[in-house]
């Protein structure tokens, strides 16, 4: 079911970000040969105004082909062709895609704000708005800690801690780290409520002993927990609300990647460390699964704005090595060799593909070690 939901997922990202580029270049009225989700080998298509649109078998991608996009058509005054655009209009085919993501991203968040409501704590809820139902709940679990060997889960509710004749009911992470680091070495039980339960008051016991090492000077079970309730709204206020949380994503998006780009410069940063590939996202997905559908509408539109913003980069592969191709011929005044080109995004897609290859690899020694 997970991998289900993933495809779904990664559908409706690559559909979104193609329809874009598809779009305005048929408003710009430049011909599109192909609209294919997935990459070759084909699976079936069917043609109509003109375009093939097809599905494909290898589901990590998709595509629009433009007529004149490729680096070796031939220079050619035929107005369908999109190297006879202006510069002008053919960034605005290029840079469509990007913006499609950030508007999917918007609309995923006004969605889920709308319908099931979002998970938060009280500090991220947008300024003027209040949570509710809030729950001391698990938001993050420790890889081989004590919590997670004892089958917790993030979106569990604490219920108890209880260790000998010390039993309490913790209403803030702050209980829980003084519960627990004060018993290093001491067997506790955690009483909990999975969020798939289906009574809510089926609580589960499990036991567990605090170590140290998991969090500096003191014992712990290696549970981040947070009081997280749901912040549910109005369409008209989910829209504005949506507008800030959207924009707020994608201040931090940036300055994250611009973070990790400047200390990969610097080699203080680890890449594998911080970079998910496909693998790790499909185990993303079915954890934020368990946390119910509102919650995966806004990882989806996390994973967007990701997109998008990995777009921009000025990688020949990606839209905007594309955009710095159109400005480096604008200040010259010519095209660029259509071999330099060809060469250029033939080594960058490759490096890609590697950086894929190695990535996944390191998500699977993750989820078998």
């Amino acid at each position: 079911m997970t991998i289900i939901i993933f495809l779904i997922v990664l559908g409706v990202l690559i559909f979104s970000h193609e329809l874009g580029h598809f779009l305005v270049a048929k408003r710009a009225g430049v011909r599109v040969d192909e609209f294919g989700l997935g990459f070759p080998p084909r699976l079936f298509g069917f043609k109509r105004g003109g375009t093939l649109y097809s599905l494909n078998i290898i589901p990590f991608g998709g595509f629009v082909k433009i007529y004149g996009e490729d680096a070796t058509t031939v220079a050619t005054d035929d107005p369908s062709c999109l190297t006879a655009k202006s510069k002008w209009r053919q960034a605005s085919i290029l840079v469509a895609g990007i913006i499609f993501n950030l508007i999917l991203a918007w609309l995923l968040i006004t969605i889920a704000l709308a319908t099931t409501g979002l998970p938060m704590n009280a500090g991220s809820a947008p300024a003027g708005y209040e949570i509710r139902d809030a729950k001391l709940t698990v938001v993050q679990i420790s890889p081989n800690s004590p919590a997670e060997k004892a089958g917790l889960k993030a979106g569990d509710t604490i219920i108890s801690l209880r260790s000998g004749a010390d039993y309490v009911y913790p209403q803030s992470a702050e209980d829980v780290q003084n519960f627990t680091g004060s018993r290093g070495g001491q067997e506790i039980t955690i009483g909990f409520i999975h969020p798939e339960a289906k009574l809510k008051t089926a609580i589960v016991e499990r036991a567990v002993t605090p170590v140290m090492g998991l969090v500096s000077g003191r014992a712990a079970v290696g549970l981040g927990v947070d009081n997280v309730g749901i912040l549910k709204l109005s369409l008209p206020r989910s829209v504005v609300a949506g507008a800030q949380m959207f924009a707020k994503l994608t201040w931090l998006t940036a300055r994250g990647l611009a973070g990790l780009i400047t200390d990969l410069f610097r080699g203080r940063s680890e890449l594998l460390g911080q970079v998910v590939g496909p693998i790790g996202l499909a185990s993303l997905v079915g954890s934020t699964v368990t946390l119910g559908f509102g919650y995966l509408l806004f990882f989806t539109a996390v994973i967007s704005i990701n997109l998008a913003l990995l777009n921009l980069l000025p990688f020949p592969a990606l839209d905007g090595g594309r955009l710095l191709f159109l400005l480096i011929e604008k200040i010259k005044g010519s095209p660029i060799k259509p071999r330099v080109a060809q060469i250029l995004n033939l080594i960058s897609f490759a490096l890609l593909i590697l950086l894929m290859i190695v990535v996944s690899f390191h998500d699977l020694q993750k989820f078998f070690g």
